[in-house]
């Protein structure tokens, strides 16, 4: 494996790029693949022990919780950015994002509302996964994800398994059960003890080439501690086609160098915006999006925030929040945009 240090805006990130013709290749931490022994140690677990599916921990559809940091402290998702300076295409980026239209909750109170997750039980057995649509852009399985996991009740089908207890994350995009096993469109695995990055160009479950789970609000952060640590995801409707880190990849229509935001952009919610007036939950939110700030993920509905669903959350106050408008957010300095090829 090749390791490459690059400055990209407010960020040192470490690349890991992923070595070619070779069966003996690196460890799939981050895009980087490795042969499937090393995959199955990591985990503890031998790639063929039968597996019902049936050992399930929790999901994150009210009960689950992530005691702990998902990523190193410094990680982009981690960063505090309340002080960064602000990128000189700010004015211009948010004006091409409908600056008039509020957040939306891209997730809820009932189970198709949002972007489900499972913590993976100690124990559980590697599970074969097909990838049928981008297989060059995917960390090779087997993947320890149950065959019991839930699936995200929309198009996009996503499948998220978090293993606390080996650091690592398992993501899945137009997922499906098949026989003792998984077909998917494509999949990643994340080091949670690493910084490093995919390769450069390589997409992910999300179309940024980033993890979806770390960027979720969570009724675990919101509801129980009262806090969220960490950048939230985020959706517009148009982007170009270009990525800044620590997104790895694009999915736009709009020009590249255009006023339409990359992938990987990052804003923040302006100091100056009261948000003395809403109710806790929403409060939390925001306190985030001043201190984290979001990230442009992926391509859909204008300020949709990512989040996992829970029966726990208040759905009118939740919706509270688009009171806060587009107009209300300022972009962070980004850095070089990477053009797609």
């Amino acid at each position: 494996m090749a390791t490459m240090i690059r400055q990209f805006g407010l960020f040192t990130l470490v690349t890991a790029t992923a070595c070619v013709g070779s069966l003996g290749v690196p460890s799939p931490s981050n895009g980087s693949k490795s042969d499937s022994t090393a995959t199955n140690n990591a985990s503890g677990n031998s790639a063929d022990k039968a597996n019902s599916g049936s050992q399930m921990s929790t999901t994150g559809t009210g009960s689950s919780s992530t005691d702990g940091l998902i990523f190193p402290a410094d990680n982009p998702w981690n960063t505090d950015i309340s002080q960064a300076p602000l990128d000189p295409k700010s004015d211009d980026y948010i004006n091409e994002m409908t600056p008039t239209k509020g957040l939306h909750p891209d997730f809820g109170s009932t189970p198709d509302n949002g972007i489900p997750y499972v913590i993976i039980p100690s124990g559980q057995s590697m599970m074969p996964v097909d990838f049928v649509d981008y297989p060059e852009e995917s960390d090779p399985g087997p993947y320890p994800v149950p065959l019991t996991a839930p699936i995200e009740q929309s198009g996009d089908a996503h499948v998220l398994a978090v293993d606390l207890v080996n650091g690592f994350l398992y993501e899945l995009y137009q997922a499906e059960v098949s026989g003792n096993g998984w077909d998917a469109s494509n999949g990643a695995k994340f080091d949670l003890k690493s910084n490093a990055l995919r390769p450069d160009g390589w997409t992910s479950a999300d179309a940024a080439g980033l993890p979806i789970f770390p960027g979720l609000v969570r009724a675990d952060e919101v509801l129980d501690k009262g806090e969220i640590n960490h950048a939230i995801r985020f959706s517009v409707t148009k982007s170009q086609k270009g990525y800044v880190a620590p997104a790895r990849h694009a999915a736009g229509s709009c020009d590249y160098g255009s006023s339409c935001p990359p992938l990987g952009l990052r804003l923040r919610l302006k100091a100056s915006v009261d948000i003395s007036g809403y109710a806790a939950p929403v409060k939390v939110i925001l306190t985030a999006l001043k201190k984290y700030g979001m990230i442009l993920a992926d391509n859909g509905g204008n300020w949709f925030l990512g989040g996992a669903p829970d029966p726990r959350w208040d759905d009118d106050v939740l919706h509270s929040i688009d009171g806060i408008h587009g107009s209300d957010f300022e972009v962070v300095l980004a850095g070089n945009i990477e053009m797609q090829e």
